[in-house]
């Protein structure tokens, strides 16, 4: 983890000790019932300004739309639980106001009664969360957002009588909140002020979500804004009204870091922590979604679950004096949306040219298992190498079925220090109801391994520059194929029939392409061997007609 607080030494904390948390919920509460099991006789203090300290946050969308009938299957723990499991004293509809630093002190206050107290600490743990950003324009105040169980008990009330909604931000709590109102029968528009929905996708990918969600009823309007908000609509930027009985803003959001003044942050607030998540007091440490991550590309925020519940835990650790290895956080997610699943780890191919790298890419469209045991669903998957190192820098993938399982191998694979070429000899299980016998890792590492041969490949937004230069795109698919759908300006010379053209295409600088690039493999192999100058398409026409869609989408 690359240390961005000053790194300070640990401070001697004597026996029977004071722990105080600020916040609840992942990080906070995983801190504090670490904290319990590894030390019985400390006095351990929770702070929650909310009504709940223990929910599943990231269930909230689905008990709006449903799918979640029960809410309490939200509430995971409460402070009566809390007390008698760990002897915890949580104190909700409490908030922590200010810091005294030199006393070591934390000033509380009771939301119900207005009385404040101070607090004594030995070690103080700050895991305040984020805040959702509000649309600062006319009305915004009547859009609602999603943190916690109160915003969707607002939102669920909101829903009587409502027949329309608009989601302002194509994230993920607002596609998510898209596809839920969608399922109780409201009519949907997502309005995202980018070029793309889902930003953590690159265009191509984040497209396929696109095109799910409209074949769903939702309607998304891109390069928009809302300027207004009233009572029955949402106006955009280009002066379009939309209907709206309910206005859900999920645009962002801000370190809720009002009391790390004085502490080290970053410009936007979020506040910066060591190799130990210690910030630059040896007595405070900070988790969640306030905290700047370590990432590769330097400190920022990533705002997930499942590392704010792991930095708990290991703040924890070194509140105790255990020594703690934490990792460079490469944002390792998923999203599921009317039956697809979207999955990412590491850098975009977008964001990594945006910091001056030319990565190499890889496309593929692999089947989830065998497509001779039924029920096969094919998925794109994307993975960006360092052409020096051979390094996984980021993978992404999009499909029905299988998609979780080849992200998190391979965001195991990082985690490892395994190269891209090494995904290739991966063993893992094979059932054709479960996988092929190549598996789609595999697969990535084996066209990983042409590439670093030296195979040229050209990527789909590259093939209208290569045919500006004057090289020729040939398709070696079938007449069928060509027939029913081909890339403007190529010429069909089939795969079986290649070798009779060489004589014809000597002198050229060439692009195959097939589908999904593995005939286009094949096609590059013969002409290469032949002396001719050849790249394959990456990811087939099927890459680039979904490419030029995601531009033409972006342009409308």
């Amino acid at each position: 983890m690359t240390t961005s607080a000053t790194p300070t030494s640990a401070p001697a904390i004597e026996s029977r000790k004071t722990f105080v948390i600020v916040g609840g919920v992942a990080g906070g509460m995983s801190a504090a019932t670490r904290l319990r099991r590894l030390d019985e006789t400390a006095h351990i203090i929770v702070l929650e300004r909310g009504h709940d300290v223990s929910f599943a946050n990231c269930g909230l969308p689905y008990h709006i739309g449903g799918v979640i009938p029960h809410r309490s299957a939200l509430e995971l723990q409460t402070p009566t639980s809390l007390a008698r499991r760990f002897l915890l004293d949580v104190r909700v509809r409490t908030e922590a106001v200010a810091i005294d630093r030199a006393a070591r002190t934390i000033t509380a206050r009771d939301l119900e009664t207005g009385t404040e107290s101070t607090i004594h600490y030995d070690a103080l743990v700050l895991s305040p969360g984020a805040s959702p950003v509000r649309p600062a324009i006319p009305g915004g105040d009547r859009a609602l957002a999603l943190r916690d169980l109160s915003d969707m008990d607002r939102i669920i009330a909101a829903l009587d009588g409502a027949t329309s909604a608009v989601v302002l931000g194509a994230g993920f709590i607002g596609l998510e909140v898209a596809e839920n109102l969608r399922h109780r029968g409201l009519d949907v528009t997502v309005v995202q002020s980018g070029s793309q929905i889902f930003t953590p996708l690159d265009p191509e990918l984040a497209f396929l979500l696109q095109a799910r969600i409209t074949a769903h009823g939702v309607s998304v309007r891109l390069n928009r804004t809302a300027t207004a908000i009233t009572d029955t609509h949402v106006t955009l930027n280009d002066g379009t009204e939309i209907p709206a009985d309910i206005v859900v803003a999920a645009i962002g959001v801000r370190p809720d870091s009002s009391l790390a003044e004085g502490l080290e942050t970053l410009p936007n607030g979020a506040i910066l922590v060591d190799d130990q998540l210690r910030t630059s007091d040896p007595y405070i440490w900070a988790v969640g979604d306030a905290v700047a991550k370590a990432k590769d590309g330097g400190p920022g925020l990533v705002p997930l679950a499942g590392l704010a519940n792991r930095h708990g835990r290991l703040a924890a650790d070194a509140i105790a004096g255990r020594r703690i290895d934490v990792k460079n956080a490469v944002g390792t997610a998923v999203i599921g949306l009317f039956g697809l699943t979207a999955a990412v780890t590491g850098a975009s191919e977008t964001v990594l040219r945006a910091q001056g790298k030319s990565p190499r890419v890889i496309h593929i469209h692999p089947f989830d298992h065998a497509t001779y045991y039924p029920g096969a669903k094919q998925m794109t998957l994307k993975l960006m190498v360092d052409p020096e190192t051979d390094a996984i820098l980021g993978a992404q993938g999009v499909g029905e079925d299988g998609v979780v399982k080849r992200i998190d191998v391979i965001a195991t694979a990082m985690a490892g220090g395994l190269t891209a070429t090494d995904l290739a000899d991966l063993e893992l299980s094979y059932a054709p109801q479960f996988a092929s016998a190549k598996d789609p890792i595999n697969m990535l590492g084996y066209v990983n391994e042409n590439r670093a041969d030296g195979e040229q490949a050209v990527q789909w937004h590259e093939v209208a520059d290569r045919l500006a230069e004057g090289w020729m795109l040939v398709d070696v698919r079938t007449e069928d194929e060509y027939a029913t759908r081909a890339i403007e300006g190529s010429t069909l010379i089939n795969l079986e029939s290649l070798r009779s053209h060489l004589d014809d295409l000597r002198g050229q600088r060439v692009i195959v392409h097939c589908r999904v690039g593995q005939r286009g493999h094949t096609a590059a192999a013969i002409l290469r061997a032949n002396g001719i100058e050849v790249a394959n398409l990456d990811g087939g026409c099927l890459t680039y007609h979904q490419g030029m869609a995601a531009l033409a989408a972006a342009r409308a």
